[in-house]
């Protein structure tokens, strides 16, 4: 019966997603933070957890910039949609610029070598080891690092509205961060920062699902207060709002405190 329907089970998906076996990692990127929606079919007196193939594909296609099309074998789950032979071909470019497997020592000797030379940025080592500059960054931390790459100097390459439409068209074509970034000429950190400022995060996908058809700045959300406080572009009106209020808090407060006294 598993065998003969219009779905699949949920470990033929992460194996031909993956090559690997269902995880409780999976359960909770897949299920838990990215909805995936899975059924329980029951077979004589056994439950397995499936997924119908077509609400597979709608949500896949959400979520092409969080999943690694260059790891499945193209029909690996029967017909596929039209998107997913392009997106699998980014993928497999995006993962020839960087490597996403575990850490060598080798590499591990050449990162500290390279950051103890003070004159590479994030962008440079990043090309250097294929690795991305988030991933740079996480193994300085793991690995307790002090020295860091150089600041880049953007002095000379500010930026425009073709550098804001470029991000768009990739982020809604499903392009990966490193592949705009090289495009614009920008590094990749840059590039997600811009983003995180405007749509308060990096999720590619879930910025496409708030863009639609739009462009730059197109339905961001209002931040926080503890959002604004960090957002550059927001901080400063933020703080002197809070002070607004405190003055106006403290005003209330004495007036009250001489009505008591009366």
């Amino acid at each position: 019966m598993l065998e003969n329907g219009s779905y699949v089970t949920l470990n033929q998906v992460a194996i031909a997603l993956t090559g690997r076996n269902f995880s409780s990692y999976y359960k909770k990127s897949w299920i838990e933070n990215r909805g995936m929606p899975v059924h329980n079919k029951k077979v004589i007196n056994n439950t397995f957890k499936i997924i119908y193939l077509d609400e597979f594909w709608k949500w896949a296609e959400k979520n092409r910039s969080f999943l690694d099309f260059s790891k499945m074998e193209p029909l690996a789950l029967g017909k596929e949609p039209e998107w997913v032979n392009e997106q699998r071909k980014k993928d497999y470019k995006s993962n020839a610029l960087q490597r996403k497997d575990q850490w060598t020592p080798y590499e591990d000797d050449k990162l500290r070598y390279l950051l103890k030379q003070q004159k590479y940025g994030y962008a440079e080592v990043a090309d250097i080891l294929h690795r991305s500059e988030g991933a740079i960054q996480r193994r300085c931390t793991d690995l307790g690092i002090r020295d860091r790459p150089i600041k880049a100097d953007t002095g000379g390459n500010p930026w425009t509205d073709d550098m804001y439409r470029t991000i768009i068209k990739g982020i809604k074509n499903g392009d990966s961060y490193s592949l705009i970034a090289k495009r614009i000429g920008k590094s990749e950190k840059a590039v997600r920062g811009k983003v995180y400022n405007k749509y308060l995060t990096e999720n590619a996908d879930k910025v496409r699902a708030m863009i639609g058809d739009g462009q730059w700045g197109d339905n961001a959300p209002e931040p926080k207060v503890k959002q604004a406080l960090y957002l550059s572009r927001t901080r400063g009106a933020c703080r002197k709002s809070l002070t607004d209020l405190v003055e106006l808090l403290k005003y209330r407060t004495l007036c009250m405190m001489k009505e008591v006294h009366k």
